[in-house]
């Protein structure tokens, strides 16, 4: 592949420089600047080699670089050539510091699609030109078309609130704040404003398109009309208009005079360039989507609980599987999990690819199995496995490690993987104040790490989405998190690791769902997380020295509830392996 990148790179040069272009900014994003993107909009893969879900390239006549965060360090180092590309930490090296550096009297182009306001202005002091057409596209000749799957109605019986209902309540709030409309760019935010999903993203069920909606409670949704259908048109009712794409200008035009609340953190840069074209007023804000969304209402949280039931059955029969399994690799592994979710009622598919590694594999962050890299999973050695499913009633993320035996894991391994458990049990036992970010809870599960000079370079949690992405805002857990307060109906994901470059990867990972903490004499509201994951951790791994009375309550506790909740659902030999993995230590 490194010859057909260099092709590649050395066609993009030559497209740039018939343009009067001296360099190109190449973001890891699709026009709705999500985390995934459909195989047509994977540019920074087809110019790099590079197939994680974060990142950015720059290309300059003479210099190139490809950046991304520490969940992808070596397999940043292990999909692109270094005879092409300098490959960067996007936070500790920073693009903008690196175009900054190489660009002085330089004219560098971007795609006002596929870039934020707020991820332009860090490029502040570089001659910036927006292209009209994205050079990448004239030169992949096999570009795959953009996919048209059908959008669909999403049940009242599983989202808990009509989508008029969700609109009236949004509209109240734009006239709350003297705003005449929203502009929405994010596909889960269409999803959950319009209950509808789809089919065009491999792992999250949206239908990609834009909307806009007006203080009224009327919207226009502008998407290719080969996804409308007459039960979608039905659905979404007569204050709805469906458009095509193509006629987002002339609406973009007509909101002269009027205040047009735009998100310049997440959207494309060209609505604000078109809305400023236009002549209206900008009201810069967060989408106003984004923190409705995360707050799941009454059965929303029940159906996280039902679908991770479900789920809880299918990974124990994977696990109890696993543990009596040989010749196993780690792409038949996942197929083996992937099959024993597809028995669950209202499973739709995978929230992401299982995240399937063994011994060394396991150390990279986000690795990725393919047929090239699959080995066999050999006794005596950890397997890290982190997998999730998309149901109709929720979705799931969880990630075990696993010791394959059947000798006993290394002191080091079991000290540091308790070290881990440690952590997770600590920010899942957390009680908190109202108004407590997610970055403030970090170091909860990072502290036993820090005892023994240990760290990991991700992030601790993200927010889950209901039938909706495995990863979603706007609150997270992380120390780069945004101040975002934690919130009762809040989903987040608790996944503290640990890795060892070459040799092992450790990862331990709940669902939490954020819910009021009662104290009869609190001066303020208190939260509390309820651990929504019913999978035990591994005995083989845990080390009871190191934990402390209150966690090793915990865990038996916790290992307690996820037989009496799973142990109904299941038969031998299963039901037996699940006995013996939730005994109490």
């Amino acid at each position: 592949m490194s010859s057909e990148h260099k092709n590649r790179l050395a066609a993009l040069r030559a497209c740039l420089a018939a343009t009067g272009l001296d360099g190109f900014i190449i973001p890891r994003a699709d026009e709705y600047l999500g985390e995934y993107v459909p195989p047509c909009a994977d540019r920074l893969a087809w110019i790099t080699g590079f197939t994680g879900s974060a990142g950015l390239a720059i290309v300059l006549a003479g210099e190139a670089a490809v950046f991304s965060d520490g969940r992808y360090t070596l397999q940043l180092q292990q999909e692109t050539d270094p005879d092409l590309w300098e490959r960067r930490h996007i936070i500790e090296d920073k693009p903008e510091a690196w175009l900054r550096a190489h660009a002085e009297g330089k004219r560098i182009g971007y795609d006002p699609w596929l870039i934020s306001p707020e991820g332009l202005k860090r490029f502040a002091g570089v001659e910036l030109v927006p292209v009209q057409s994205n050079p990448i596209d004239e030169i992949w000749a096999d570009r795959p078309a953009p996919p048209l799957a059908p959008a669909v109605p999403h049940p009242e019986e599983y989202a808990g609130e009509s989508a008029a209902a969700k609109r009236a309540r949004l509209a109240a709030k734009l006239r709350e704040a003297g705003q005449n409309a929203a502009i929405l760019t994010d596909p889960a935010s269409l999803a959950w404003l319009f209950n509808i999903r789809g089919a065009d993203l491999e792992f999250c069920p949206f239908a990609l398109g834009y909307a806009l909606l007006r203080d009224d409670a009327s919207a226009l949704i502008f998407m290719a009309p080969e996804k409308v259908t007459p039960a979608l048109r039905a659905h979404l009712g007569p204050e709805v208009t469906v458009l095509d794409r193509a006629a987002l200008p002339a609406e973009i035009a007509a909101l002269k005079d009027k205040t047009v609340h735009l998100d310049p953190a997440t959207q494309p840069v060209w609505f604000e360039a078109a809305l400023r074209e236009a002549g209206a007023n900008i009201a810069a804000g967060p989408d106003p989507v984004a923190l409705p969304r995360a707050l799941k209402n009454p059965t929303e949280q029940a159906g996280a609980r039902a679908a991770h039931l479900r789920d809880g059955v299918a990974m124990v029969k994977f696990l109890a599987w696993l543990s009596q399994a040989q010749g196993e690799t780690e792409l038949s592994a996942a197929a083996k999990l992937l099959q024993f979710r597809a028995q669950g009622e209202l499973f739709k598919g995978e929230s992401f690819a299982a995240i399937s590694g063994a011994g060394e594999h396991g150390a990279i962050i986000h690795y990725r199995v393919t047929p090239e890299s699959d080995r066999a999973i050999r006794p005596n050695e950890v397997y890290l496995i982190d997998s999730g499913g998309q149901y109709l009633d929720g979705t799931t993320d969880i990630t075990r490690t696993i010791w394959t035996g059947p000798g006993e894991a290394t002191p080091e391994i079991r000290a540091n993987v308790t070290r881990v458990l440690a952590g997770h049990i600590a920010l899942a036992r957390a009680v908190f104040p109202a108004g407590v970010a997610g970055g403030h809870l970090d170091a909860f599960a990072r502290a036993e790490l820090w005892r023994a000079g240990l760290d990991y370079d991700h992030g601790t949690g993200h927010g889950v989405g209901s039938y909706l992405s495995v990863h979603e805002g706007p609150a997270s857990i992380s120390r780069a998190a945004k101040p975002v307060p934690l919130a009762a109906g809040m989903i987040l994901s608790n996944e503290p690791g640990y890795y060892l470059p070459g040799a092992y990867g450790i990862r331990l990972e709940n669902l939490v769902l954020v819910q009021p903490a009662l104290f009869p004499k609190a001066l303020k509201p208190f939260l509390r997380f309820e651990t929504l994951t019913l999978v035990p951790f591994d005995r083989a791994l845990i080390e009871p020295a190191l934990l402390s009375p209150e966690a090793l309550d915990w865990l038996n506790a916790y290992h307690a509830h996820v037989y009496e909740a799973l142990a109904p659902q299941l038969d031998n030999p299963a039901r037996a392996w699940l006995e013996a993995a939730t005994a109490p230590i």
